[in-house]
Order: structure tokens, then C-alpha cells, then sequence
């Protein structure tokens, strides 16, 4: 298709999935990698980017860099976070800190100038990674600074969808449950991977909403739960 498409993450399970999808589809794959970060193999040509999505300015710098060379960005798919335990008693304002750095910060500061660009262009799709816990923090018990965290990346979403409204800027919300990694099936041996959400599924959905089957959707809160 020959689109260009930004992804962080490139080297997490859901990020490779993503990468794979719309390569297969013809389009041009940018992806960024932490400092020091191994490329994961992947069939395909994709511009990597090596950046510390922590730093605003440095991720700014690198993405207007970028803009400059590819002229246009069509999708960004933004899979960079990570996952914390902890309820109120044991949960300090350094682990909501790290958390919200984790998985909130990482995606403002890619999303502020992706989201301007494409607001100038008239046109173009977000997609950040929510969390099914966070939909109702009354399910984050357990859980407190990673479902604070998480909750507000679907209010940056409904921020951003407000501010798009009269062009073709969508951002979308994309929430698993359970996604099938090899590192889940160790931590859950006694649960079956089968009711979980293949990280390929979640590719296959995100590669649909950015086909022109999908331009009447707006605001979308995309569950993506199979049977967990």
C-alpha cells in the first residue's frame, strides 16, 4: 500500500507484530528501539530509530528529522509500556512516577508532534495501548500505579479525538487482555494462552482500522479481549 507507518516499540512482541503486518502489506515501517537495543529479526526493511521516547526533546529532534526525509506519516502505532503490581499499601508515589513515565510519557511525547502533524494534514491515525483494568480503576486494585497510568491514556485519546474533530485524525484506544507472549505463559502456567489475545490478532485488528473500511469510525475503544 505504500503507506508510512511509525511504530515504538519495535522490538516487544506486540511491536513486532504490528512491524510484520504492514510490511507484508507493502507499506513503509519506521520503528524506534530503546539506546542500545537489539534489532529483533524481522523479514523485511525497516528504518530503525534509536531513541529514549523519556527525553521530549530528543524524541521530537528525531521525529521531525524523520518527517523531513518521508514528508508524511499515516498511521503511528505506539506499543512502548511496561506492567507493575502493587495495591495501595504497597504502592509508593516513585512507582506511580515510573509507571506513568512508563506508559504515559513515552506516548505524549511521541503522539504531541505525530498528532500536530497529521492535524495539519487533515488526515492520519493514532493508535495507543490502553489497559482493561483501567477502564474502571475500581479493577485496579491490585494493580494501582499501572492502572493510574493507563487510565490516562484513554483521556489523552478522548483530548485528542476533541481537538481533531472536523478532520480525518482519528486516535484509537486499543485494550487486550491477555496477550499470548512467551513471557506471560511463564509467569501463568496454570492458565490457558488459548482465551488470550495472540499478539498477531491485535496487528491484524490495528492494520484494519487504518483501511478505508474504517474511515466513518470515530473515537474508537477497541476491546480486544477473545475469552480472558
Amino acid at each position: 500500500m505504500n503507506r508510512n507507518i511509525w511504530i515504538t516499540g519495535g522490538s516487544g512482541n506486540m511491536g513486532k507484530a504490528v512491524i510484520e503486518k504492514f510490511l507484508e502489506s507493502g507499506d513503509m515501517v519506521t520503528a524506534t528501539l530503546a539506546p542500545g537495543e537489539k534489532k529483533p529479526e524481522l523479514k523485511g526493511a525497516v528504518n530503525w530509530l534509536e531513541v529514549d521516547l523519556s527525553d521530549e526533546a530528543k524524541v521530537e529532534e528525531i521525529l521531525n528529522t524523520a518527517y523531513g526525509k518521508q514528508g508524511t506519516v499515516d498511521a503511528a502505532i505506539l506499543t512502548v509500556g511496561g506492567f507493575a503490581a502493587g495495591n495501595l499499601q504497597k504502592t509508593t508515589a516513585a512507582d506511580i512516577q515510573k509507571m506513568v513515565e512508563l506508559n504515559f510519557i513515552t506516548a505524549f511525547n511521541t503522539v504531541k508532534p505525530v498528532f500536530l502533524k497529521m492535524k495539519e494534514k487533515g488526515e492520519g491515525r493514532i493508535f495507543l495501548i490502553g489497559a482493561r483494568p483501567a477502564i474502571n480503576m475500581s479493577d485496579s486494585t491490585g494493580i494501582l500505579a499501572y492502572g493510574i497510568s493507563k487510565s490516562m491514556i484513554f483521556r489523552l485519546a478522548e483530548f485528542l479525538n476533541a481537538e481533531a474533530k472536523g478532520t480525518k485524525v482519528v486516535v484509537h484506544v486499543i485494550v487486550p487482555s491477555t496477550i499470548d507472549t512467551p513471557q506471560n505463559r511463564k509467569s501463568m502456567p496454570d492458565v490457558n494462552p488459548e482465551k488470550w489475545v495472540k499478539a498477531s490478532q491485535i496487528a491484524d485488528i490495528i492494520h484494519f482500522y487504518c483501511s478505508s473500511a474504517a474511515d466513518p469510525i470515530r473515537e474508537p475503544v477497541i476491546k480486544i479481549y477473545n475469552q480472558a
